[in-house]
């Protein structure tokens, strides 16, 4: 509808399947695509030119700062786009919404403002979106014999916590 808009890529480098639900925050570069759910913030590397496609059953509950922007699934929070951000008939945003450009289908629900907050900027000079996230990504280490403890830990899973019984106590007599 815009023209000289569009993404830059319908290459998705990474896919997020329908039967698959991640917590955390996402970083990436390149394409992503969800047709699942994702319980955190989701991140492109600054000067890229990625590519976010929400279909119709992904859901995203986080903050959402990508160039480019496709939705026409569900997302749960502030989401910023400097380039372009495409919603189609069953896209639902659940929060404000920080664009350069947006483009709009019939049927598309916005429950939130939106705001023109990334300028067109002349140049090779993109605007600078915020970086919301729950967990800083970690710095990338080697394999190396001194960093093992260190790489270990870096990306070691969050604890799991047994849920407690549903069984009452025992009345002693």
């Amino acid at each position: 509808m815009f023209g000289n808009k569009t993404p830059p890529t319908n290459n998705f480098d990474t896919l997020i399947s329908g039967k698959a639900e991640i917590v955390g925050d996402i970083h990436f570069s390149g394409g992503l695509h969800i047709d699942g759910k994702v319980y955190g913030n989701i991140i492109a590397d600054d000067d890229s030119k990625a590519v976010l496609r929400v279909s119709d059953k992904g859901l995203v509950e986080g903050e959402v700062s990508v160039p480019h922007i496709i939705v026409n699934g569900t997302i749960v929070g502030d989401v910023h786009s400097c380039e372009h951000l495409e919603l189609a008939a069953k896209a639902e945003i659940k929060g404000n919404i920080f664009y350069n450009t947006v483009e709009m289908v019939m049927g598309s629900q916005v429950d939130g403002r939106l705001a023109h907050r990334y300028k067109s900027t002349k140049g090779n000079e993109k605007a600078k979106m915020p970086k919301q996230v729950t967990r800083e990504k970690p710095k990338t280490l080697t394999a190396s014999t001194e960093n093992k403890d260190a790489a270990k830990l870096a990306v070691s899973p969050t604890p799991v916590v047994a849920p407690k019984p549903d069984v009452a106590p025992v009345a002693k007599k």
